[in-house]
């Protein structure tokens, strides 16, 4: 089918592009400046001339923004505009592989507290003295781990042992001690130090995963929110796509 002459293109003025995008005129004048609008033409007199073609923009922008943010909805439709379309498609392919890989880090936490779901073992073995921090060596023996491996989880934040005033040495009270067996059975586990830090967060701060469960429900539903508008926005884009090919 042919494509319409130019002066078969209905003419819109602004604030019939506004009001059909739920806008203000001024921000399609931002949505222009911001190259984000095909091309404007003008009238003899310096007036804009606003098209369906426009209208089209001005909500695909829209949806773009409330589902991907407006740097990409940006980077998009500049790219679309400029004929540059594997450009808009790689954006948005990242931007879905964003989504898969917080659900992919929700449920490794999720998993990493059910691996916690059992009575707390006693931060040293039966019948060991009581004291007010245990050294280094011991907690290693207890925990079934080098030394070296509690220097590295220290050094990630993992574990905080205290010193001691007149040597220096590293020193583990008893809540220490049960963190790091915690770390060890989860680096067992081969769950990553950013999983086992947001475990070891948790329990530091609350003593329980029941909260970051909490949150974590929160953070699911706000992503299947999220996918959602991605979803509407990626086709919404295949139909302006379809329209102006």
């Amino acid at each position: 089918m042919p494509r319409p002459r130019a002066t078969d293109v209905p003419r819109l003025r602004a604030i019939d592009v506004a009001r059909g995008a739920g806008v203000s005129v001024q921000q399609v004048r931002n949505y222009e400046a911001a190259g984000v609008l095909p091309p404007l033409g003008r009238t003899a007199s310096g007036y804009r001339i606003f098209t369906p073609h426009h209208a089209a923009a001005v909500r695909l922008v829209r949806l773009l923004a409330d589902g991907h943010g407006w740097e990409r909805a940006r980077t998009v439709m500049r790219a679309v505009h400029a004929g540059d379309v594997a450009t808009a498609l790689a954006v948005l392919d990242r931007s879905h592989a964003e989504l898969d890989r917080e659900r992919s880090e929700i449920a490794d936490v999720l998993s990493a507290f059910a691996t916690l779901a059992t009575p707390p073992m006693p931060a040293l073995p039966p019948g060991a003295p009581a004291r007010s921090g245990v050294r280094i060596g011991a907690v290693a023996d207890a925990v079934g781990v080098r030394t070296s491996a509690l220097r590295v989880w220290e050094g990630h934040g993992l574990l905080r042992p205290s010193r001691e005033r007149v040597t220096g040495y590293r020193v583990y009270d008893d809540a220490e001690v049960r963190r790091a067996r915690v770390v060890a059975l989860l680096r067992r586990g081969n769950y990553p130090i950013a999983i086992v830090r947001a475990v070891i967060d948790e329990l530091r701060s609350t003593g329980s995963p029941e909260r970051v469960r909490t949150e974590l429900a929160r953070r699911e539903q706000d992503l299947h929110r999220r996918s959602l508008l991605r979803l509407r926005a990626s086709a919404a884009l295949y139909e302006y796509l379809s329209r102006v090919e």
